[in-house]
């Protein structure tokens, strides 16, 4: 399954398709993905955690003992507290984000879902938002979720990146191609 997507692939890959298996075969997906992103959050918000994770300095006894107490803190037990502490003793805890990431695209495709990452200039309203959500769905012929940031550099427009695929519909691209091909005419 993992070398059907290249978002799923290497060690991170590895993890995350050993763990989508268990939670399937457990009947526990939905479970471990609420577990793992309340994780992935905590990991957002908290650099000590994210230094506890990425750094190499901390020995895995050190590691296990920290993250025991954050898992129990933060109420995150059975399959993804054991998955956890897995990756710690094998020292891969640093990898987490990238298993996570591959988990949650095993999880999309398990349940015929796909994500698209959307950039826009300025906050869409929930009508434009719904109206995008339905034209990709139309076009993927999935159910799609979508993740959205706003970068006011793009002047305006939009950019659209699902899966392999991106449309780049920004004004500060279509400003960029004039410039150019104004500097190969002169």
């Amino acid at each position: 399954m993992a070398a059907e997507d290249p978002s799923v692939s290497g060690v991170s890959g590895r993890y995350a398709t050993a763990l989508f298996d268990l939670a399937r075969d457990e009947k526990s997906i939905d479970a471990v993905k609420a577990d793992l992103d309340q994780f992935s959050a905590m990991l957002a918000d908290s650099t000590d955690l994210a230094r506890l994770v990425r750094s190499p300095v901390f020995s895995a006894e050190a590691q296990q003992r920290a993250l025991a107490a954050v898992l129990e803190a933060a109420g995150i037990s059975g399959i993804s507290a054991k998955f956890l502490k897995v990756l710690t003793a094998n020292r891969r805890l640093f990898a987490v984000a990238d298993v996570i990431r591959a988990f949650n695209a095993l999880v999309a495709r398990f349940k015929g879902e796909a994500t698209a990452d959307i950039t826009v200039a300025e906050t869409l309203s929930d009508k434009s938002l719904d109206a995008l959500k339905t034209a990709l769905a139309k076009v993927t012929g999935k159910d799609v979720t979508l993740n959205v940031k706003v970068d006011r550099s793009i002047i305006g427009g939009l950019v659209v990146k699902l899966g392999s695929r991106m449309v780049d519909s920004s004004l500060r691209t279509k400003l960029n191609s004039i410039k150019h091909a104004m500097k190969e005419a002169g």
